[in-house]
């Protein structure tokens, strides 16, 4: 066992219900910080303005709860930490290393210069870098709300994830400038992560891989607000995804647990189902508890892990 001090958090985000795919991840956050003894603070990510939905803090909580999966500290709301957001995006506007920017996303898609990522997506081109002295320029010469972009410097971010291994990645050629803030001024969820981890003093970070590309970005803010020494050890962990191979959602179906504890499947089953998706053989009901002495990381699969009909249909034992 690791007893290396360490503190992480869970972050459901209420713009929706929580589904298999949030739960796997929390069960296996959880199950490393109860194994290595980390402290868990509970944050509830609410920053995501129109699309947080009323109560959804609550049930997030609430489904939890019933899988037990307990924590230390909190709930905290990151909506309540808005002033350490623009005090950090202040600095980053007045240090040169942030710049207002008035180009819509249709306009960033559609610039002939503008280079792709890997994955195909559009790279920021650079078009408005330079080009006013301050927000309240950009909006006086163009009469847009700004946003506000990170200037991503040249070079290559390095870091060693605890699942993934050693990840290289040129954040300026395959990323490009990105928005900490958005046209309201609102904190975007780059800054808000890193400005909130850090202030908990989070040094454990576990996520689905389809946020990996963010840490080269959340790594590049940590050193702009010279907070070099506070950026956590990442952890990202391969999604569950649907038979078409796509990141579970509604077009799989209702895979919420708040319809699964409606149709009084108990946290038990829910848990063992979990457990297999995390290298367990099958059970037909365990309790976090009895997860927590063997629990390895190593033995969770290295690629997706696709949620069936049949895993439905067992859930609901029919």
């Amino acid at each position: 066992m690791n007893d290396r001090t360490g503190l992480t958090r869970l972050a459901p985000s209420p713009t929706g219900a929580l589904h298999l795919g949030n739960a796997r991840t929390f069960l296996i956050n959880w199950l490393l910080a109860r194994r290595q003894r980390w402290t868990i603070h509970l944050r509830v990510d609410d920053l995501d303005g129109p699309r947080v939905k009323v109560g959804a803090d609550r049930g997030a909580i609430d489904d939890l709860n019933w899988l037990g999966l307990d924590y230390d500290h909190g709930p905290v709301y990151q909506s309540t930490h808005v002033d350490q957001h623009q005090q950090a995006l202040t600095r980053l506007l007045a240090s040169g290393q942030a710049y207002a920017c008035v180009c819509s996303r249709r306009e960033v898609d559609l610039a002939a210069s503008a280079p792709h990522a890997d994955d195909g997506a559009s790279v920021y081109p650079g078009t408005c870098r330079g080009r006013f002295s301050s927000v309240q320029d950009a909006f006086a010469k163009t009469g847009r709300a700004p946003a506000v972009r990170f200037h991503v410097p040249e070079g290559a971010v390095e870091f060693t994830d605890s699942f993934v291994g050693p990840v290289r990645i040129e954040p300026a050629r395959q990323l490009g400038d990105f928005v900490i803030a958005k046209s309201d001024l609102s904190p975007a969820y780059q800054l808000a992560v890193v400005v909130d981890d850090a202030s908990a003093g989070v040094t454990e970070v576990v996520r689905g891989d389809d946020l990996l590309d963010s840490t080269p970005r959340q790594i590049l803010l940590y050193h702009a607000l010279d907070m070099s020494e506070k950026i956590p050890i990442y952890t990202h962990l391969p999604l569950v995804v649907g038979t078409d191979g796509r990141r579970l959602a509604k077009r799989h179906g209702d895979t919420r647990l708040a319809s699964y504890r409606a149709h009084n499947v108990p946290a038990s089953r829910m848990l063992a189902l979990l457990a297999r998706w995390c290298g367990w053989p099958e059970m037909q009901s365990v309790s976090v508890n009895e997860l927590v002495d063997t629990f390895d990381l190593s033995r969770v699969p290295r690629g997706p892990v696709t949620m069936t009909d049949a895993d439905d249909r067992w859930l609901r034992n029919v």
